[in-house]
């Protein structure tokens, strides 16, 4: 029940080509096929058993990898040369839903059609750990734990009444309060240096009192050391605030 077209792909009913690319992946200078295959849901956009295939453009070989977080919403790949070997690798993207935004991301190598992951989101989530905490006079303390960084955010860019609802007149917590950093809600690839690799840049999410109390995002910088990707820089970006704000 299968209908191939000129391209070789497949599909049917049950089982659809979801996201495509052509590109070199294999090192050796010809174009292969990339593709990721699902599950659709009826009468719905969520995919199940998202499966990542290359086909070798010189073979003809087919090769699948099922994702370890396969199911969620607008699966997409991109090839870009990550790791400088002048081949491209594969950025899997896929959406969880939820209404954190959060992603799930995969990237692959497949040099001499061998398929190995290079980066996995849940490591990358595992790997750091943040503490946010409000501190007196309008300020929230973001720290970096395994890297001893800190960020110190001026919070009184959210106006009057919020900071009523927590401070004291004279500038003091009326209460002690926590926030958290998000896992990874975006991961771009940007050639920072012009050179035809591509850096990672990943965006998380920080929240104050509740998860729509929104203080920021969190900008990583992710770059391959030829082992792994590192965290190169880190920044933090805020809101501004309107002509109107106090």
């Amino acid at each position: 029940m299968y209908n191939l077209n000129r391209y070789g792909k497949y599909s049917n009913e049950n089982n659809n080509i979801v996201a495509s690319a052509f590109g070199d992946v294999n090192g050796d200078n010809i174009p292969d096929y990339v593709y990721l295959t699902g599950i659709r849901t009826h009468d719905s956009s969520f995919i199940q058993d998202i499966t990542l295939n290359i086909k070798d453009g010189k073979t003809g070989i087919r090769q699948g990898f099922k994702l370890a977080s396969n199911a969620g919403y607008s699966p997409a790949l991109t090839l870009k040369d990550f790791t400088g070997d002048k081949v491209k690798d594969i950025l899997i993207s896929i959406a969880s839903g939820g209404s954190g935004g959060i992603m799930f991301y995969y990237i692959f190598s497949d040099i001499d059609n061998q398929i190995r992951m290079i980066f996995d989101y849940e490591e990358y989530n595992n790997r750091y750990s943040y503490k946010v905490s409000f501190e007196d006079f309008y300020r929230v303390c973001v720290k970096n734990i395994e890297l001893k960084t800190k960020f110190i955010i001026d919070i009184t860019y959210k106006g009057c009444e919020y900071l009523n609802e927590i401070y004291e007149p004279n500038g003091e917590l009326k209460a002690p309060i926590e926030g958290w950093v998000d896992p990874l809600s975006g991961l771009f690839p940007i050639d920072f240096d012009g050179n035809g690799i591509y850096e990672l840049l990943g965006y998380q999410g920080i929240s104050g009192r509740y998860h729509a109390d929104s203080l920021g995002y969190l900008q990583s910088v992710l770059k391959w050391n030829g082992r792994k990707f590192y965290l190169m820089e880190q920044y933090i970006a805020i809101f501004g605030s309107g002509p109107e704000d106090k």
